[in-house]
């Protein structure tokens, strides 16, 4: 299990950051030599340090040695597609209102990223489905969640085409990681119950319209909203302060849109 406090653990996945702030995440593998640089450390002379500590390869080149955050986790996690990196994922989070006790369905699990920030956010009551078609993706996903989170009991990971159907019911959250979601409007609002919230993923302004359009033109979403964000790091130094040269610009757009309850017939006149 990678989520811990105390002294590092054999088999859990640490980070070392060297002194110009490049990170590098490996296993800790007893018996093994983990290969940074010029140099090498070997396994077993790091599992029993506590986080934190400067420690220093065979070619004496100093690393900081400590377990990932999330935010650190999401780029050096393994994977085969690009994942939602942590700029995007917390405005999900906090625009769709994803809460402890929620029942959510996911639809596109890619390498995980977002499916670990939804299992923590509705953690430890709350209920996640994701629906993955690849089996690759699938599987990358799910070692990825055993890798950050260990055992998560609540979630279920479905290997089906979201596109014939989803058969969760009264759902509080959805959130689509396709390039299609306007083909899954139908099936989100039969799974989502009134007042619900759906959340849409998508890197173009053309598929953003055409959800958009689409959304506006059903019966049973409204409240839409899209917006993309953009991050900048600083550089801080005692006597002088500048952005960095390079910033996290354009990744992705995010679009919100609430399930409206279904309004009866007007009485015939």
């Amino acid at each position: 299990m990678q989520r811990g406090s105390g002294r590092l653990r054999e088999g859990e996945h640490v980070l070392f950051v060297d002194r110009k702030r490049r990170s590098y995440m490996r296993q800790l593998v007893a018996g093994k030599r983990l290969h940074l640089h010029n140099g090498f450390f070997w396994a077993d002379h790091l599992i029993g340090l506590r986080e934190g500590h400067t420690v220093y390869n065979s070619a004496r080149e100093p690393f900081v040695l400590v377990r990932p955050t999330f935010a650190q986790f999401i780029p050096n996690l393994p994977r085969q597609a690009q994942p939602i990196y942590p700029k995007d994922i917390g405005p999900i989070l906090l625009w769709g209102d994803f809460y402890p006790g929620a029942r959510v369905v996911e639809v596109g699990v890619g390498p995980g990223a977002l499916t670990i920030a939804l299992l923590q956010a509705i953690a430890p009551h709350g209920r996640l489905v994701s629906y993955e078609l690849r089996p690759d993706f699938a599987e990358r996903a799910r070692r990825n969640v055993e890798i950050f989170l260990g055992n998560a009991p609540h979630w279920e990971l479905k290997q089906a085409d979201a596109y014939e159907g989803i058969d969760e019911r009264g759902v509080d959250r959805m959130v689509i990681d396709l390039p299609e979601p306007w083909r899954l409007l139908e099936n989100a609002a039969k799974a989502l119950r009134p007042g619900g919230v759906l959340v849409s993923y998508l890197p173009t302004v053309l598929q953003v319209k055409e959800l958009v359009d689409r959304l506006h033109l059903s019966s049973t979403f409204g409240l839409v909203e899209v917006f993309e964000t953009l991050q900048r790091f600083w550089h801080v130094e005692p006597r002088s302060m500048r952005p960095e040269h390079r910033m996290v610009a354009h990744t992705g757009f995010v679009i919100v849109a609430r399930r409206l309850a279904e309004l009866p017939a007007p009485p015939c006149s």
